[in-house]
């Protein structure tokens, strides 16, 4: 599994101009992407990741000029009971190595990954977090407040 993470100050996402999912930050939008070989052992292990993942500001000391001391990343989620808006996304496995147009080969189809994006979902939820979500396989359009802007990319 792949995932795309963004601290953020807030996010939402659209689908036929119905708002299906939004946070207030601080929180995370993370996009989901499901590969052929991937199972819910690996969406728990994921969920895991995402609920303690510490990329968000320890409230640090600041230097002299109000700068902060260091890119301070101490807390997760799991200590700000901070939310998380989770959006399948099969375009994380897109290769653009040959030609000009990327190939989707390594995406799981849908009737595989969906469950898993699902058990993500659920995995995060009984660890207690709140959580929005996209609608699978929709045209979705997604907004949001890139804090930071800070954004890793988790493979399990």
């Amino acid at each position: 599994m792949r995932a795309v993470v963004q601290r953020v100050a807030g996010a939402s996402v659209t689908v036929d101009g119905e708002s299906v999912g939004s946070i207030d930050g601080p929180g995370l939008c993370v996009l989901v992407g499901v590969t052929h070989d991937d199972t819910p052992a690996k969406a728990a292990q994921l969920a895991r990741k995402l609920w303690t993942l510490r990329i968000f500001d320890g409230g640090g000391d600041t230097g002299p000029e109000g700068e902060r001391a260091s890119q301070s990343t101490e807390r997760s989620c799991s200590d700000l009971g901070a939310p998380l808006l989770v959006i399948s996304q099969f375009t994380l496995y897109g290769d653009a190595r040959k030609g000009r147009r990327p190939t989707w080969n390594a995406a799981a189809p849908g009737p595989l990954a969906e469950p898993l994006v699902d058990a993500v979902v659920a995995e995060l939820r009984t660890l207690g977090a709140k959580v929005e979500t996209g609608r699978f396989g929709a045209d979705m359009k997604v907004a949001l407040v890139n804090d930071g802007p800070f954004t890793v990319l988790l493979e399990v």
